[in-house]
């Protein structure tokens, strides 16, 4: 109040206070003061967890200057993006902006192999050389011997039966007639599915198919390394015996009996049953050593497939049956022949160039030509060749090798062969 005394209401507040009306009175009013404060804090608390009012936010909203969506996110202008003449850009690999990761290896599945699986009939399979009883090899044999018309078993003694030859040994049937055993080789990289040849190997006197055929001659690796596609059938003749008998060969039909039954032999060992059908369409090579030319020849004249006989190869080994051979070279054309000589069967070697020559065939006496259809060879071999060894060498190393070299056609090969060395 204007005019009061400043003192006088200084001590009536202080009188006020000290009373205790006055302090009871004083704590009413703290109370009332508290609670005043309390009542916006509780109406806060009573909006929350529900969306604010949008009329509200866009009242209390003011535009304060200089925060728009222009001032906050500024368009880019042409400077900020591309550098001024001074400038360059820095160049950055995508290594730079990629975020690092750890590195894992996975093995998944490729949408092309990349293992060479085998297929059926391919090639590339395990060479192949075993030993398999035939019942339509030479042996055993109980028919006639063409020569004389007689039992070719004509001794007897007990229970044991043999057969008494030219020379008058007699050979027992159940130690040297009685091995139905063929050798048969099928290189690593044969392929049925390719034109190919079957090379029938006959081998001479004193032979077994495990000890001379296979380890000493070495045909089998000579088919083998030839290159050439084809396969190797050996029956076994007589055993270590000096005895040229063809047993079953002889007969009518026999040597096309043996060729049935190993094309399913074949086509078994080969892994696909299937195949003996392009096993029974291939054509047939005849090689004879020595008293091999027995079986050879019969099978030409009586066997009942000549005309799959596409080549004769008679290494050392014309001792008779000319006219057999000359037969089957006249009336087959399409065929070749080949007879590689010593002074053993030189007289017989040019008796029967003189027949073939008499039948208007052309004769070649050396292997220095391409060997074709028709081809008609016969090359004598000089001192040091033995006949023992004739299998292996002969006019050159390894001569049933090359002949098959010369004989086949590039759609024959499956590997590299050894080319083909002049005569000597």
């Amino acid at each position: 109040m204007v005019g009061s005394n400043p003192k006088s209401y200084r001590y009536a507040c202080v009188r006020r206070v000290a009373s205790p009306d006055a302090t009871t009175h004083g704590l009413r009013w703290r109370l009332v003061g508290i609670a005043c404060l309390l009542a916006p804090l509780s109406l806060a608390l009573a909006q929350c967890g529900r969306a604010p009012n949008p009329a509200t936010l866009a009242a209390n909203a003011s535009a304060a200057p200089g925060d728009t969506f222009e001032d906050r996110f500024p368009k880019p202008e042409f400077r900020d993006r591309f550098p001024t003449e001074g400038e360059s850009f820095q160049q950055r690999q995508l290594a730079d902006v990629t975020p690092r990761r750890t590195v894992q290896t996975y093995r998944v599945a490729s949408l092309e192999p990349t293992l060479s699986l085998p297929r059926p009939s391919a090639p590339n399979k395990e060479e192949l050389t075993t030993l398999i009883s035939m019942r339509s090899s030479a042996f055993p044999y109980n028919g006639n011997n063409p020569a004389s018309d007689s039992p070719f078993l004509n001794v007897s003694s007990g229970d044991r039966r043999g057969h008494r030859g030219y020379s008058g040994r007699v050979y027992w049937q159940d130690q040297t007639y009685n091995d139905s055993r063929v050798l048969v080789h099928i290189p690593e990289n044969f392929d049925v599915r390719k034109p190919g040849v079957i090379v029938v190997f006959f081998h001479g006197n004193g032979a077994t198919l495990e000890r001379d055929v296979r380890d000493r001659q070495l045909v089998p690796q000579q088919i083998s390394d030839s290159g050439v596609n084809a396969v190797l059938l050996a029956p076994q003749m007589a055993v270590d015996a000096a005895d040229s008998s063809a047993g079953k060969f002889w007969q009518p039909g026999g040597f096309k009996r043996f060729m049935a039954e190993s094309v399913d032999n074949l086509a078994r060992l080969h892994g696909d049953p299937a195949s003996a059908k392009a096993f029974a369409k291939m054509p047939i090579v005849i090689v004879g050593y020595s008293g091999g030319f027995l079986p050879t020849a019969w099978s030409l004249e009586v066997g009942g497939i000549s005309d799959r006989v596409r080549g004769v190869i008679l290494l050392d080994a014309v001792y008779g049956e000319l006219d057999k051979f000359a037969a089957w070279i006249e009336n087959h054309r399409s065929g070749f022949f080949v007879s590689s000589y010593t002074h053993y069967t030189a007289r017989h070697d040019r008796e029967l160039m003189r027949m073939l020559r008499e039948k208007g065939v052309t004769v070649q006496e050396d292997m220095n030509r391409p060997l074709r259809p028709g081809s008609v060879m016969f090359v004598e071999t000089g001192e040091g060749i033995t006949h023992r060894d004739y299998v292996t060498q002969a006019w050159t190393k390894n001569p049933i090798e090359q002949v098959l070299v010369k004989m086949a056609a590039p759609s024959m090969r499956v590997a590299a062969g050894t080319a083909p060395t002049t005569s000597r």
